[in-house]
């Protein structure tokens, strides 16, 4: 794998590299239902995300339901396969975003990275974090570092003995040791989430 030698520039990253095999990127195409189960599995466990969106799934007869099915179900519906008032609302936003202005990978895949955050993050609900995640784990882009996540901050913290009390520093740090790591920044997160084992993969 081409990043493998780039990031191994990077002593401490070559530890978990040698950890652990080389990663591969997936792409999706229904980024629409992607963003939906991204927005239903916040701040829950692997396991009960899970459960729920089946429970999702299992409204449309198990199939991922086109926007317009999104809308067309009743919020107490939604509600009822155990979904927040706000996380009900979100997936709805995402479903009318989709139908309003489109989100195809298609669409998606002619914008750099920055621009593919500030289109998703009007949508109410949407922050930087989850398309982030959507970038990693959706469109399959190489050089995406997710700064602000935990999982990352505490792996950095450990591997690279960073001390996190001054938060301006600590995040200019976290920039500055993951410039090291371009092109190849989404790749050097999945082997820090790996290490800490608390991936956001889907």
């Amino acid at each position: 794998m081409e990043y493998v030698s780039h990031l191994a520039k990077d002593k401490k990253m070559m530890k978990l590299l040698n950890t652990h095999p080389p990663h591969l990127l997936k792409k999706r195409k229904n980024i629409c239902t992607y963003l939906c189960a991204s927005i239903m599995s916040q701040q829950l466990s692997t396991k009960v995300a899970d459960v729920i969106y089946r429970r999702f799934l299992d409204l449309y007869n198990g199939t991922e339901p086109s926007p317009q099915q999104i809308i067309d179900t009743p919020f107490e519906t939604l509600r009822g396969i155990g979904l927040s008032n706000a996380k009900t609302n979100y997936v709805k936003n995402v479903a009318q975003f989709e139908i309003d202005f489109g989100m195809s990978a298609a669409k998606l895949n002619k914008m750099n990275n920055d621009e593919v955050i500030e289109y998703l993050t009007q949508i109410k609900g949407v922050g930087r974090w989850t398309v982030e995640m959507l970038l990693m784990f959706a469109l399959g882009r190489e050089d995406v570092f997710a700064v602000d996540d935990l999982g990352i901050q505490n792996a950095m913290i450990k591997l690279y003995k960073l001390d996190n009390s001054d938060k301006k520093q600590f995040r200019e740090k976290l920039l500055k040791i993951s410039n090291k790591w371009i092109p190849y920044r989404t790749y050097a997160c999945l082997h820090l989430w790996q290490w800490k084992d608390n991936s956001p993969g889907k």
